[in-house]
Parts: C-alpha cells; structure tokens; sequence
C-alpha cells in the first residue's frame, strides 16, 4: 500500500494554489528526481508530478507544474541529459500541470487535448478565483480529440483522452516499451481526489475511466500519479475501489432520503477515513460525490 499523504500543506500547495498563485512561497521547493523505468524519471517539486522521458532523442516531459518552479525543473532535466524538452504533453488544463509551458513552449512542443487548448487561452475561474489565460508560447500547438502517438527515444508514447472525469480534457500517457503510465490526475495516490465539477468533472466517469484503463494495464507496470508517490496497478485498484464504494455509500444514503449534511455526518468506514487526511477531506469528498451525482444523468 502507498504511504499516504498527509499534510495539508503539501496538498493544498498542489491544487488550491492553482487559483491562489501569488500567495505562495515557491522558494524553497526542492525538485526531486526518481527513476520509474525504462528510459522514464518522474520529478517531484509542487504541484502534479511531471513524467520525463530521457533518451538519443532528447528529453521529453509530462506536465511542467507551476509557472515560478521552471527554472528549477529545467536545471533538474538538465542533469538528465537537457533542459529544453521537444515536446511537453499536458493531461490537463490545471495550472499545476501547465503553469510551466509559457517556458518550456518556447524551445519545445506542447500537445494536448482540443479541450486544453479551450481552457487555458481565455479565462477561467477555480475556486472562486480567476486563473488567467496564458500567453502564446504557453498554448498547446498540437491538439487532439482521442489519441496521438509520439515515437520518441526508440518507444511509441501514447496519449489518450478519457471522457469527463478529472476534468473534461484529461489524458493518460502511456510509456509503451518502458511499460510505465501517467495517469494525470486520474490517479491521487492514497488520498481522496479533486474532481473538477465546474470543467467538465464526474465522479462516475472518473471510476469507469479508471476502470477501463486497469482492463488493459500489466501486472508489473510502473503507474506515475497526479500526486503521490509512484504506485502499483494494485495501488491503482485500491484508488479505484475507494471511487465506487464510497460513491455507492453516498447514493444509498441519498436513496434512503437523508440530506447532504446526514451523510457528512454517518461520514466513512475505517478503509477510506485516512485518505480525508490531505487537502480534500472526508466532507468535502462526499459533497463532490453527492454534487457529482446530482449532475450525473
């Protein structure tokens, strides 16, 4: 099982400050290097885990997390080989995720979904606060309705759209030859996720997507999470399983009638009450169950 995060601190700083840029201290982020597999490293530093492949072709990354962590990323992808990636795959629109492409788009090529491009040239608005376009270079130039293939450093790199979920634009990227996949932030490794319900988010969707990625998954691959550390396809059946149970408690609790706050209130059994320790806690959990559902058709 995947040691679980539990400091509000560092989960906040990787979502929240999404929309609350300008009140974080980024000084004193370290960004920290992990091999998964094959030719595939994974950086931790603030925000979504970015996945980088390394290779005669050069370097290529999943994810670039905020804007004033670039110079950081780039000196860490430097020591693998170069600091200016060719291509930079987003698998969202969420400013932990790309906050970095206005940098890393102008050496190199940003892909994602037709939906990301969408979000991140006008603005928006997360939790109750604007997130403000990004510039040109900042903008994916390459966009996608389905799936895409790159055929870089000797492997077929997939990138693949799941239907709403996170958010409506979510991708996973699959490292074919190394056998290692990005799952976005499909994947909050031990801890309850953000669903993005204002863009696109479903509670369901996220569950059946997961669902249908496992079915086709080996045993031994290495899984890179939105946030967490590097997982398992277990750990990926367990997150998985905490989607459909808890979401089944909630719409038997609304079947039988009780309101919003009676369900806050029975709150979880044992197996899911640790995961409410990072940034979304457990009412906060069941509230985007219980909104989700009310959205659902």
């Amino acid at each position: 099982m995947i040691a679980m995060r539990t400091t509000l601190a560092i989960c906040a700083s990787a979502i929240f400050s999404v929309a609350c840029l300008g009140q974080q201290d980024f000084s004193g982020v370290e960004i920290k290097t992990t091999p998964v597999a094959g030719k595939v490293y994974m950086l931790e530093g603030r925000g979504g885990n970015i996945g980088v492949s390394v290779g005669s072709d050069g370097i290529l990354i999943v994810d670039d997390q905020f804007a004033p962590l670039a110079d950081k990323i780039k000196a860490a992808l430097a020591k693998l080989g170069s600091d200016k990636p060719k291509f930079i795959l987003n698998t969202h629109w969420h400013g932990d995720h790309t906050g970095g492409n206005p940098l890393f788009g102008r050496d190199g090529t940003i892909i994602a979904h037709t939906s990301v491009r969408e979000r991140l040239i006008v603005k928006q608005e997360l939790f109750g606060q604007p997130v403000e376009p990004l510039p040109k270079e900042g903008l994916p130039i390459i966009t996608f309705d389905h799936s895409l293939a790159v055929h870089f450093n000797d492997e077929e790199i997939r990138v693949i759209h799941l239907p709403n979920g996170h958010t409506d634009g979510d991708c996973v990227v699959v490292f074919t030859k190394s056998n290692v996949v990005h799952m976005g932030d499909h994947m909050f490794a031990g801890m309850f996720p953000f669903v993005d319900l204002d863009h696109g988010g479903n509670v369901e969707g996220m569950a059946k997507n997961i669902a249908n990625v496992i079915a086709q998954l080996p045993p031994d691959v290495k899984i890179i999470p939105g946030h967490g550390p590097i997982a398992t396809l277990d750990d990926l059946k367990t997150f998985h399983r905490m989607l459909v149970e808890t979401t089944d408690i909630v719409k038997k609790r609304i079947a039988a009638g009780k309101t919003l706050d009676q369900i806050k209130a029975e709150g979880l059994p044992d197996p899911w009450k640790s995961w409410g320790d990072g940034f979304i806690k457990t009412d906060a959990w069941l509230e985007t169950i219980h909104k989700s559902l009310s959205k659902s058709p």
